[in-house]
C-alpha cells in the first residue's frame, strides 16, 4: 500500500521514523514534508498535498491511505479535510483508529505528536491501515452522504442548512 504522511515542526521526528518503519512493513511511503525543523514552518500545505495525493491515487485505483501530524493534530485533520474526497479523522487511541476505517471509510488519520508515545502511535496506524471500511449499509449511506455533500452542497432528501 502506499502511505502519504505529513506533518509539522511537532511530528517531524515521528515521520522521519514511520518512513522507515513503514517501508520496512512493505509499504511504499510518500513524505510531503517538512524536509527539514523550523519552528515556525505551517503544516496546512504539507497535509493538504498528503490528502490531496491519497486522493488522486484511490481514484485512479491504488490502494492509499495517509497520515498527517502535528502538536494535537486537531489543525492537520482540518486542514486535510478541506481536500474534496478527503475523509481525516483525529486519532487518540487503537478504537477511533479502527472506527475511523470501520465506520467512516477514513482514508487518511491525524495524530497528534505530543499527546503519544512513539510506540503508541505505531499501534494507531498499524490498525488504521490493518482495518476494512465494513461496508455496512448505514455506515455506507453515510459516508455517501458526505461525498453528495462535498459535491452538491446538499443531502437529498434531508434538510441541510446553508
Amino acid at each position: 500500500m502506499r502511505i502519504h504522511i505529513a506533518t509539522d515542526h511537532a511530528g517531524l521526528e515521528f515521520s522521519r521514523k514511520l518512513v522507515d518503519y513503514l517501508t520496512d512493513k512493505g509499504h511504499e511511503v510518500v513524505d510531503h514534508g517538512p524536509a527539514e525543523y523550523d519552528p515556525q514552518d505551517d503544516y496546512p500545505a504539507f497535509c493538504i498535498n498528503a490528502a490531496h495525493a491519497v486522493v488522486a491515487d484511490q481514484r485512479n485505483g491504488r490502494d492509499a491511505l495517509g497520515v498527517v501530524f502535528g502538536g494535537s493534530g486537531n489543525g492537520e485533520q482540518i486542514a486535510a479535510n478541506k481536500v474534496d474526497g478527503a475523509r481525516a479523522a483525529l486519532v487518540w487511541n487503537l478504537s477511533t483508529a479502527e472506527l475511523a476505517r470501520d465506520h467512516n471509510d477514513a482514508n487518511v488519520i491525524s495524530i497528534g505528536a505530543r499527546q503519544h508515545s512513539y510506540d503508541e502511535v505505531l499501534s494507531f496506524i498499524d490498525a488504521f491501515i490493518a482495518h476494512p471500511f465494513s461496508g455496512e449499509e448505514r455506515h455506507a449511506r453515510r459516508v455517501a452522504q458526505l461525498a453528495e455533500y462535498e459535491q452538491t452542497g446538499t443531502i437529498a432528501g434531508k434538510d441541510v442548512d446553508h
